[in-house]
Parts: C-alpha cells; sequence; structure tokens
C-alpha cells in the first residue's frame, strides 16, 4: 500500500487515509447512533422511492391513455394503508426483538431454517437492487436537469458506488455523520415544495406541465382490473427499505427498541406524507412519464420554473436522497450476510470485521453485485424495477407469519414463565391476541401483494427473482452442508493419534541449481536424512549441466532426472510422485519442499514461469502427501551484500 507523508514525518498508509485509524474492539458498543442518525441511514432507502414510485404507478396507468391517471391517487392511498399495516406489524417486531428481529432472525425462531434462507435470500437479492434502482434512479434525476450527461449514467452510476463503498468502510458513525444532512436536505426541500405546491392548488394558481411528450406512443390498452393491479404493484416500491430499521436495532442507542420503533414510526409518517403530497402534484400539474424528464422535476418545473435555485435545490436533494438511499443496503446487506455466515450458510469470510469494525466482506460483496446489475441494465430504472420488491414482500410475509406463530407459541405459557429462543427470550404477554392478529393480517396482506407482483411483472422480468431466490436458497444449503461435513471431519470425537513415523521422505523439485534451490535443500536436511532432488528434464542439451552443477553443489543428495520428451514439466514430476507414494511403507511420510522465488517487485513475478506455484496447484491433489514451501527473498540478498 502506497505511503504518504506527514509533517510531523510519520508515514501514514494510504488504505489509513482513505479509511480512518483501526478501531479497537472495545470501541465497539460506543459506535451506536441516535434516532435522528438512524434516520438517515435507514430511513433513506424508504424515503428515496417517493422519487420514483409515482412515476412507476404512471407509466403503467398510462397505457390505458392519460385519463388513466385519475386511478394514481386511489392507488396511492392504498398503498399507504399497506404501509401504515406493514409498519404496526414490524413495530410488533421490533419490540419482541429487541437484539434485531429481521425477517432472517424471525423466520429462524419461529419457521425453521429452510423459510429463514428463503427470507434472506429475498433481502439479500433486495439490497443489491436497492443499490442499483437507487443509483440509477438519482443518477436519471441528474441527467434530467442536465440532459448532456445521459450518455454517461452507467459510469457516473458506478463512481457513485465506488464512493458509497469508501464511505461505508469507514464505519456506521462515519455514514451517518455523512449522509444524516442529504437526508433532511432532501426533507425540508420536498416538504416544503409539497406545500408550496398544496397552496398554489388551492388558491387557483398551480399550473400545468408543457413541454412533454408521453412515453408511451402505441395503440392504447384496455384499463383492465389487471392493468390497475400492476400500477399498484409498481406503485409499491414505495414500501422498499421499511423493515431495515427492523434489522439494524442493535445500532441505536439505548433503550434500543424504544429508539428504533420511534425512528420507524417517524420514516412512516413521513413517507406517507411525502408519497400522498407528490402523487396528488403529479395528478393535478399532468405530469406524465417520460424518458427526457422525471416526474419529480416535471413538478418541480412547474412549482419553481427550470433553472431556478430552488428547482435545482430539489433536484439536487432529490438526487442525493436516492443516492443515500443506497446507505441503507450497506448498513444491512453486510449485517445479514454476516448472520447467514455465521450460521454456516454463506463464506465465513463474511464475518470478518475490519479495521473499522464494519462487515468489510459483506461491503465490497454489495458493491461488485450492483455495479454489475448498473452495467448489464444499463442504469435504466424502469429496466430494474420489475425485479424489485417482490424479495420485500415476501420477507415480509415471512417476517409477519414467523411473528404470528411466535404470539401462537406465547398462549402456550404461563403467567410469568419464560421460553429461550434463539434470537430472544419468549414471555407470557396479555395482548398475544391482538398482536397475533395485527401480525396475520400483515401477513395475509403482504402476501397477496407478493403474489399480484409475482403475477403481474412475471413477464416483464420478476421470473428472474422468481427462479433466482430459490437457486441461493439451494447454494446456501450447500455451503451449509460443506461446512457440516467439515466439522464432522475435523471432530475429534472419534479421532485416535497415528502411529509414529518410521520413514520421512523428501523430494526437493528443481528446475535449475541456484541459491533458491540450496536454501530449500538446507531446509529439506532438517526434516530428514532421505532426500532426493528431482529435475525434469524438457531440454535435453542441459542434462550435463545440470548434473554437474548438482554435483558439486548438492552435498551428496542424490539426483532424479526425469526426461520429459513432449517437454511436459508438471506430468512427469506429478507421475513421479504418484509412484513414490504408492510404493510407501507403512507409517511413511513424504515430505514435498518447492523453493519459491519472491522477486524485488510484486509485478516481477509476470516475467517468470510461477513453477513453484503449479507445482502447488497440481500437488495439493494428492492425499497424505505434505507439502511445504521455502521462500528465496531475492532483494534480501541483495540489500546484504
Amino acid at each position: 500500500m502506497p505511503e504518504v507523508r506527514t509533517p510531523g514525518g510519520k508515514t501514514l498508509s494510504l488504505k489509513r487515509l482513505l479509511l480512518g485509524p483501526r478501531l479497537h474492539t472495545a470501541e465497539m458498543p460506543h459506535q451506536t447512533i441516535s434516532k435522528t442518525v438512524g434516520l438517515a441511514i435507514f430511513a433513506s432507502d424508504a424515503l428515496s422511492s417517493t422519487a420514483y414510485a409515482t412515476e412507476e404507478i404512471l407509466l403503467i396507468l398510462i397505457l390505458a391513455g392519460t385519463a388513466a391517471l385519475n386511478l394514481s391517487l386511489p392507488i396511492a392511498i392504498a398503498i399507504i394503508i399497506l404501509l401504515a399495516i406493514v409498519t404496526i406489524s414490524y413495530n410488533q417486531t421490533i419490540h419482541a426483538y429487541p437484539n434485531g428481529g429481521g425477517a432472517y432472525i424471525v423466520a429462524r425462531d419461529n419457521l425453521g431454517e429452510v423459510p429463514a434462507q428463503i427470507a434472506g435470500a429475498a433481502l439479500l437479492v433486495d439490497y443489491i437492487l436497492t443499490v442499483a434502482v437507487s443509483i440509477s434512479s438519482g443518477v436519471a434525476q441528474i441527467a434530467s436537469a442536465f440532459p448532456a450527461l445521459h450518455p454517461w449514467r452507467v459510469s457516473i452510476s458506478l463512481c457513485i458506488i465506488g464512493l458509497m463503498t469508501l464511505v461505508n468502510l469507514r464505519g456506521v458513525k462515519e455514514s451517518g455523520r455523512a449522509f444524516a444532512l442529504p437526508t433532511y436536505f432532501f426533507l425540508a426541500m420536498t416538504l416544503f415544495t409539497i406545500i408550496i405546491g398544496f397552496y398554489h392548488y388551492f388558491t387557483g394558481t398551480l399550473g400545468m406541465v408543457t413541454g412533454i411528450e408521453p412515453l408511451h406512443g402505441g395503440a392504447i390498452q384496455a384499463l383492465t382490473l389487471f392493468l390497475i393491479l400492476r400500477a399498484f404493484s409498481s406503485g409499491c416500491a414505495a414500501l422498499t427499505g421499511v423493515e431495515a430499521i427492523s434489522n439494524g436495532v442493535t445500532v441505536f442507542k439505548e433503550p434500543r427498541s424504544h429508539n428504533a420503533g420511534i425512528t420507524m414510526i417517524w420514516m412512516s409518517s413521513l413517507l406517507s406524507a411525502i408519497f400522498f403530497g407528490i402523487t396528488f402534484l403529479a395528478r393535478h400539474t399532468g405530469a406524465i412519464p417520460s424518458q427526457a424528464e422525471t416526474v419529480f422535476s416535471q413538478i418541480g418545473r412547474v412549482i419553481y420554473s427550470a433553472g431556478s435555485p430552488l428547482y435545482l435545490a430539489l433536484i439536487g436533494s432529490t438526487t442525493l436522497i436516492l443516492i443515500m438511499a443506497a446507505n441503507t443496503s450497506y448498513a444491512d446487506f453486510p449485517r445479514l450476510g454476516a448472520l447467514h455466515a455465521s450460521d454456516g450458510f454463506l463464506p465465513k469470510q463474511l464475518t470478518y470485521r475490519g479495521g473499522r469494525l464494519v462487515f468489510t466482506y459483506g461491503i465490497l460483496t454489495l458493491a461488485v453485485m450492483a455495479s454489475l446489475l448498473i452495467i448489464v441494465f444499463r442504469a435504466e430504472t424502469s429496466a430494474l424495477i420489475p425485479l424489485y420488491a417482490i424479495g420485500v414482500f415476501l420477507s415480509f410475509t415471512i417476517s409477519q407469519t414467523g411473528m404470528a406463530i411466535r404470539w401462537l407459541k406465547c398462549s402456550r405459557l404461563e403467567p410469568g414463565e419464560e421460553s429461550r429462543q434463539m434470537g430472544s427470550t419468549l414471555q407470557y404477554n396479555p395482548k398475544w391476541k391482538t398482536k397475533l392478529i395485527i401480525n396475520s393480517f400483515g401477513a395475509f396482506c403482504t402476501f397477496i401483494v407478493m403474489i399480484i407482483f409475482a403475477i403481474t411483472k412475471f413477464m416483464h422480468g420478476a421470473w428472474i427473482v422468481v427462479l433466482l431466490i430459490p437457486t441461493l436458497v439451494y447454494i446456501f444449503f450447500r455451503i451449509h452442508h460443506h461446512y457440516k461435513d467439515l466439522e464432522a471431519a475435523l471432530s475429534l470425537e472419534t479421532f485416535r493419534m497415528p502411529p509414529y513415523v518410521k520413514r520421512h521422505r523428501v523430494i526437493v523439485p528443481i528446475s535449475s541449481v541456484h541459491k533458491g534451490t540450496m536454501k530449500a535443500l538446507h531446509y529439506a536436511r532438517t526434516l530428514s536424512n532421505d532426500i532426493t532432488a528431482v529435475h525434469v528434464l524438457v531440454d535435453p542439451e542441459g542434462a550435463g549441466r545440470i548434473k554437474a552443477n548438482w554435483d558439486y553443489w548438492g552435498d551428496g543428495v542424490r539426483l532424479e532426472v526425469i526426461e520429459s520428451p513432449y517437454r511436459l514439466l508438471l506430468e512427469p514430476l506429478l507421475d513421479y510422485i504418484k509412484r513414490i507414494a504408492g510404493q510407501r511403507q507403512p507409517n511413511e511420510v513424504i515430505t514435498i519442499v518447492v523453493p519459491e522465488f519472491v522477486p524485488v517487485k510484486r509485478w516481477h513475478s509476470l516475467l517468470h514461469m510461477q513453477t513453484a506455484f503449479f507445482l502447488q496447484i497440481g500437488l495439493l491433489g494428492l492425499r497424505d502427501i505434505i507439502i511445504t514451501e521455502v521462500p528465496y527473498h531475492v532483494n534480501k540478498e541483495v540489500a546484504g551484500g
């Protein structure tokens, strides 16, 4: 890592300069956040969806002609009612699981491993899509204000992902502080715009959108129930991110459940007000979906006029909140991935906390997957939306079903009795019937929406997610079986100490006779006196030179020269080792000592054959063979003169 010289004369690595100093493990409890910062971190996804949820409703309704746009407001109201149901349901989850009660944990505790993995897979997919959708939508807002940037949307999106990744690698508190101001700037500008818009509407001075051509210029479709349900499912993108707070309860300051619950109520209230206001103004200003300009931009242009400071502030704040929405996924995806990994359903590397006490590998995985989606779908929000939200409502349904089962278990307890579950302590609750009804009704509503979404969006891309989630669950269980098999193989329950080694045979593969060879030979002598050097001869003219050099430098160690008329290097050596291994006596050990050339600079390795590396690759497939690498550092020898 490059280093930077500080004024005090100390060197500072570029990594530390970008990410900040390492945090001690003991500082983890101090990395908690307040309600105001929590709103910025966890609510940005849900709040940002108001920038495109109304447009997604209009995008479907306009297929039936501009007259069908009158249905946008009733559809928005239905979605707001659904939001209230989900909020009440998840508030119960937050208080029941003070250590974090996302769909994964609730399902694991109450429904079993398979539903838990389904919920986890759905959420992981949704978090990746959240980053891709929110950043693509944010860049679309920029392109609306500055059309010249339209061809550069993919490049701009990838740069933003890189910046988001860097900020989140600095830690939860760092990212929360960095992104709090943009979130509240968006809230202030959007609420101010809605208030001004309503003032113009009630005073009869609200203008109309002009200069916009409808996005769909084909034949008008019939206004069917299927089309209305399709518009409803598109608008339900406004509910994405609602579950984020229940997943991140542990990062709130004490009392965690109380603070997380209050933050969720704030978020849902603001989301409802903004979503209703934007849909209302879109309807009464005549805003329509357009390839060139977003509905949000059209509303701002009517209220403030294009190019005015307030219009640019509105577009700027909308762009920022859409980008900040990705931060919700950066907060939750690594945490959920770590939970899966700690249970053995994802690679264990995802449980690793970096120097800033964040799940480094989870953050990087999210960034890579979201970048691939943006490249494949060319940062088109409308192309990504059909993949979006179905996973959210699947996790909603599983989570609320799990909570309903929890209250049924609670009903079997006596007052004062406790039952320990994996994620929480189950206690008798006298209000269990009310809670059961709330969560059951929530599960029913989200299940219906999920089915609507799957049917209406299936041919438009939702089939990808419908197939992807079961595939991921299958992969999760294959990983889990691997870890279980490895645990059983490493268990000491049936272990018996092996008999003492009677013979230790050492083989040293050499390409030529040099200092690195001598260092490997010196190490081999510390292991055993039974040593054989092996050289694969691909150049017959060099045979005499190799033998002469070995006679002089080999110190009496026998040299086995294997002729390779077809100029193969690895195969003859493997055949030789396999033949020796097949002749082993009982309690005999074979060790392969491989000389490794380490150049002064890493890129110098590209100038060499990497023989040791390929030997290790081939030898690792042999059972009961020990492979030892002996590095030879050229720079140290040179420095030593």
